[in-house]
């Protein structure tokens, strides 16, 4: 039910990159304009969900999954009826505040109710609606925009949260946390410089570095550098999507079995795929491959961490799992940007690989300093 949920949310994030150029002519706005929908929600999330996390840190868990879901399902009706863009970029920006929290939430619930070794897995299986809602939210929901209007996907989105509520609703246990005390917020914000967090969120935030550095310009990539027509990149992208898929549930089962062997090996593991890109980048058959263990290698990596970050953050468990969708979203960001520029300035496509090579060894680095510290 989370994960319906997590497949809602996700769908809604990415989708406004499939629809920019309907929704720019409808609003009568420019494409770059249009785009605002894209960093404004980032940035939304990266900035309001840790503030509400604060804020609502004393209120029962439960209840607060059931709101957010709920507010999420409104505000993508209010999207699908937004008479201009001001109005349609408001109710964006507030959707996505809902993000964080929801994430953050949803994750230290799926933790609870499981036995503690198969916390990873739990969390996992509500991460894995994020991949899923790339493989098949994102495109689905664009062609229903491309067929019946671009409003009509934000009416899918609401209708997605609206079942995943009733299902959560339906499903959800009430969780042992809901009975607990108010927190100061200097306390709270303490727990996130613990190093088994802290260190978390900047592994994660170096290895999405990398990753959006090439995702963001993989279909460039394909076309220029393999030699792929534009009709015949779906493959390769449902190929990463598949990969996805299987490595968000593999990396749930690798973080029960060895956390932090998992986060290191796969976080090296990234940059020898990445490296892999500049050998097989000439040769359709063998960036297939690439592809696939590409997307199964990114999403092996982020489970690691958010359990990690989820067994430490006792005294601010909301704050601290909230924080990591802004990680995510920074790291979104700050990639598509290094990306930009390396192309913008000449470096060439394979430039980009490179920048997961780097982005693979720092976030290793960074998860074996923390492990050894917790050894020391």
């Amino acid at each position: 039910a989370l994960a319906l949920a997590a497949f809602a949310v996700g769908t809604a994030e990415f989708i406004i990159a499939g629809l920019l150029p309907m929704l720019a002519a409808d609003l009568s706005v420019s494409i770059p304009t249009a785009g605002l929908l894209v960093s404004g929600y980032a940035l939304s999330v990266a900035i309001g969900g840790p503030i509400l996390a604060l804020l609502t840190a004393h209120l029962p868990r439960r209840p607060m999954i059931l709101t957010m879901v709920a507010l999420y399902a409104v505000g993508h009706v209010l999207c699908a009826l937004a008479p201009n863009y001001t109005i349609l970029l408001i109710a964006r920006i507030l959707v996505a505040l809902t993000h964080g929290l929801f994430f953050g939430n949803a994750t230290i619930a799926a933790a609870n109710v499981v036995p503690f070794e198969r916390r990873g897995s739990a969390i996992s299986i509500v991460l894995a609606g994020v991949p899923l809602a790339n493989l098949l939210g994102v495109p689905f929901g664009a062609a229903i925009g491309h067929w019946l209007g671009w409003r009509a996907s934000f009416w899918g989105v609401a209708a997605l949260a609206a079942i995943a509520l009733v299902a959560i609703a339906l499903t959800l246990p009430r969780i042992e946390e809901d009975t607990a005390a108010p927190i100061p917020w200097r306390a709270q914000v303490k727990v996130l410089f613990r190093h088994e967090i802290a260190l978390s969120y900047l592994a994660l935030f170096l290895f999405l570095i990398g990753t959006l550095a090439f995702n963001t310009f993989q279909v460039p990539f394909l076309i220029n550098m393999t030699g792929i027509p534009e009709a015949g990149t779906p493959p390769y992208l449902f190929a990463y999507g598949a990969g996805a898929i299987v490595g968000i549930i593999l990396g749930g089962r690798l973080a029960d079995w060895k956390l932090m062997p998992s986060m290191v090996g796969a976080a090296f593991a990234y940059a020898a795929v990445s490296g892999a890109i500049l050998m097989f980048m000439h040769s359709a058959v063998g960036m297939f491959v690439v592809m696939v263990l590409l997307g199964a290698i990114v999403y092996i990596f982020t489970v690691p961490p958010q359990t990690r970050i989820v067994h430490h953050s006792a005294g601010a468990p909301t704050l601290a799992a909230t924080f990591i969708a802004t990680a995510f979203n920074l790291g979104y960001a700050l990639g598509a940007l290094v990306g930009a520029v390396l192309l913008t300035e000449g470096f060439g496509y394979p430039s980009l690989s490179v920048v997961g090579v780097i982005a693979g060894i720092a976030a290793g680095a960074v998860s074996l300093w923390s492990w050894r510290l917790d050894r020391r």
